[in-house]
């Protein structure tokens, strides 16, 4: 495609528009999985085993969408996920049974799997041709979106049906698809003048340090991405069932965490330019920590929104910089293979969250959220110092 400005700015947007929708998408899920699980009469570990469906669904197609992107493009791999994504949200409500729930759950984690690997790997893209670090901004649209989702989500709970309202979802993610759509449609990705585009089908040889590296930024992604998953599919029946909140007041919970995570990327570039990639790492996942704590065993409502919120705070950074640093050592299959294993720690993290619940409590269970983002942030200062050391020698 041309590399005019005005094509990457709709590139841009188009982009962001999808970022956005899988946020609003997904968080309109999340919020009304408390009234799923009663329709299904499900205990806490058996929703756990169908949220795995979720799971599953997306990490299977998250190791081939690579291969997807590189055959038929990033712009139209992302268009058919978004699609099948808006049409399998329709289908939880449909369930009557744990069994049938995670079967429908598998095609809507293979949609969200698929799409995730899509356009991060088309943002990856646009990062490098216009030569700026806005990858924060895309993950921002996530957030926002997701905002969105749970705000509606809590205000149409005691008015539509979970069938009535993620009809409506529906609805909007086939609308929006249909308008910006188009855009990603009729443009080749963008190719950055200093790197060559491979063989179509020909992924970048890594040495093995590289792939290591890779790995290592698709460990911090999980971990931080785990808070992710936790918080939107528990962290609403934790409000109701712990600290009896109404449904409304529940949704709010995640909202919150939301607005605080879009709040965090939206500052995202600045914070990187005044305190570094190590730095934001090692701040993000210690704060994230601490408001984890709060969050989980708080006896009260308000504390426990102020936790959510403080999370999402710290959490705001973490997986955009994983993603863009493996992108940079190892161009889209980096991103693959870190946003694999970062949205399989989101996608793994809930089920685990349900067993453990049975096991201790669920705030206990909530409390493994803490324990990974102080990973994360542990993992995050060994690679800066070792990449300091490597730099010195």
């Amino acid at each position: 495609m041309p590399g005019d400005g005005s094509s990457l700015t709709r590139l841009r947007i188009a982009i962001t528009v999808f970022f956005a929708l899988d946020g609003f998408v997904f968080a309109g899920w999340v919020v009304r999985i408390p009234a799923i699980k009663e329709q299904t009469n499900a205990s806490a570990s058996a929703l756990g085993l169908a949220l795995l469906g979720v799971s599953a669904g997306a990490v299977i197609t998250m190791t081939l969408t690579g291969r997807l992107c590189r055959r038929y493009g990033n712009h139209r791999v992302t268009v058919v996920c978004a699609v099948l994504l808006s049409l399998s949200v329709a289908l939880p409500p449909l369930t009557h049974s744990v069994l049938a729930l995670g079967l429908v759950l598998l095609l809507f984690g293979a949609a969200y799997g698929g799409i995730n690997v899509a356009f991060n790997s088309a943002a990856v893209e646009l990062v490098a041709a216009l030569r700026r670090p806005i990858m924060p901004s895309f993950h921002a649209a996530f957030s926002l979106g997701g905002m969105i989702g749970a705000g509606l989500g809590g205000l149409v709970a005691g008015v539509l049906s979970p069938t009535g309202h993620l009809l409506l979802l529906t609805v909007v993610g086939l609308l929006v698809t249909a308008l910006a759509g188009p855009t990603l449609l009729r443009h080749e990705p963008p190719t950055p003048p200093e790197r060559e585009r491979p063989a179509k089908g020909a992924p970048r040889r890594l040495d093995g340090r590289t792939r290591g590296l890779v790995i290592v930024f698709g460990v911090i992604a999980g971990c931080t991405a785990y808070g992710e998953g936790a918080l939107a599919d528990w962290g609403a029946l934790h409000l109701e069932q712990d600290l009896d909140a109404s449904p409304g007041a529940a949704a709010v919970g995640y909202s919150c965490f939301a607005l605080a995570m879009t709040v965090g990327r939206l500052t995202g570039t600045t914070l990187l330019e005044r305190l570094g990639r190590t730095r934001t790492v090692v701040a993000g996942g210690t704060t994230a920590a601490a408001g984890m704590l709060l969050g989980s065993l708080a006896p009260s409502l308000w504390a426990a929104l102020l936790g959510y919120a403080v999370t999402g705070l710290g959490l705001a950074n973490l997986f955009p910089v994983a993603v863009e640093r493996a992108g940079a050592l190892a161009g889209p299959s980096g991103v693959a293979t870190a946003s694999t294993l970062g949205y399989g720690g989101m996608l793994l993290g809930p089920p685990a969250i349900g067993f453990m619940a049975d096991w201790f409590t669920l705030p206990a269970a909530l409390t493994s959220v803490a324990v990974l983002a102080a990973v994360a942030a542990a993992v995050g200062a060994l690679v800066g110092a070792a990449t300091r050391r490597a730099a010195g020698g």
